[in-house]
């Protein structure tokens, strides 16, 4: 019974935000099924780590982020920007040093922390910068060329502003190696 409450009364919270009708304390507490059904609650953003999976491209990113043990941080409350790497951009490794370091949790942490800048930067913010400090805690360097943005000079944003619940992931087509790995 509390659950269909919930529901109905967070039901009709969205509806009255969004300009529907306003939602009175004798429909909230109702507990009918059938108004559960007719307006059903507002969908749930994902955070990070779940967007990502969803997406069905960075399953290497994915598997990257379980070795490591860096999933439940990414599932935090954040913010985070996450410089997310797809699965092709991982296939440009050759195999031998892509399964190396998925071995070595340190370099692979290193590596996949080089690529989370604390806060919430959208690309509004982005395309201002020139550097930005990375959560592994050395710098990554931001230039627009010919209206795209390209990190460290040889990675380019390709999908900027996936939102999530507790950020935002750019997509980009290479690997940021941190200096001196």
């Amino acid at each position: 019974m509390l659950h269909r409450r919930l529901i109905v009364t967070l039901a009709l919270t969205s509806l009255a935000a969004c300009g529907g009708a306003p939602a009175d304390d004798a429909a909230t507490t109702a507990d009918s099924t059938s108004m559960a059904a007719e307006a059903p609650a507002a969908p749930v953003a994902q955070d990070i780590v779940e967007t990502a999976i969803a997406a069905g491209t960075f399953n290497t990113l994915a598997q990257a982020l379980t070795a490591a043990g860096l999933v439940e941080t990414l599932k935090g409350p954040g913010p985070f920007t996450v410089l997310a790497p797809t699965d092709e951009a991982f296939a440009k490794i050759p195999e031998a040093d892509l399964q190396a370091l998925l071995a070595d949790k340190d370099a692979l942490t290193k590596v996949l922390t080089y690529h989370v800048i604390a806060g919430n930067v959208p690309s509004t913010d982005v395309v201002n910068l020139t550097e930005a400090t990375t959560v592994e805690g050395r710098k990554i360097t931001i230039a627009v060329v010919d209206g795209k943005v390209v990190i460290n000079g040889n990675s380019t944003v390709v999908t900027p502003d996936v939102a999530a619940s507790n950020g935002v992931i750019h997509v980009i087509d290479a690997v940021l190696m941190p200096p001196q790995m």
